[in-house]
């Protein structure tokens, strides 16, 4: 079962880290990276730009209606993602909970029911 594991940032909770903190939490993305290689489960992962950068496009009479910024105000945006492939849902928890990030914000797990790539 494959399994999106969406890292939610909090720009407040984020500032008032130290530089060491930070730091920790990037190295522990390689450290983290690193296992779920070794084990297979990795399928992907990716980073997200600062939302201050994203456009909103909601069509609206049939016209595009476009936005700058994120879909939803508020605070926490995401800000990146796991894609794994594993046995299990606790599976899947467990992995979550090993992103370095969890220990300043929440980590989202949910569970993919449809794909489709270029070559389908």
């Amino acid at each position: 079962m494959k399994y999106m594991l969406l890292i939610h940032m909090n720009p407040i909770v984020w500032d008032r880290l130290s530089e060491r903190e930070r730091n920790e939490v990037f190295s522990g993305h390689a450290t983290f990276q690193q296992s779920i290689l070794d084990s297979g489960e990795m399928v992907v992962t990716q980073a997200l730009a600062d939302p201050s950068g994203s456009a909103t496009v909601r069509v609206r009479e049939g016209r595009p209606a476009v936005s700058d910024g994120p879909y939803l105000a508020g605070q926490e945006f995401l800000a990146g993602y796991y894609l794994v492939e594993c046995a299990s849902k606790e599976r899947a928890i467990e992995l979550a909970g090993l992103i370095p990030d969890a220990r300043y914000t929440g980590i989202e797990v949910r569970q993919v029911v449809f794909e489709a790539d270029t070559e389908s």
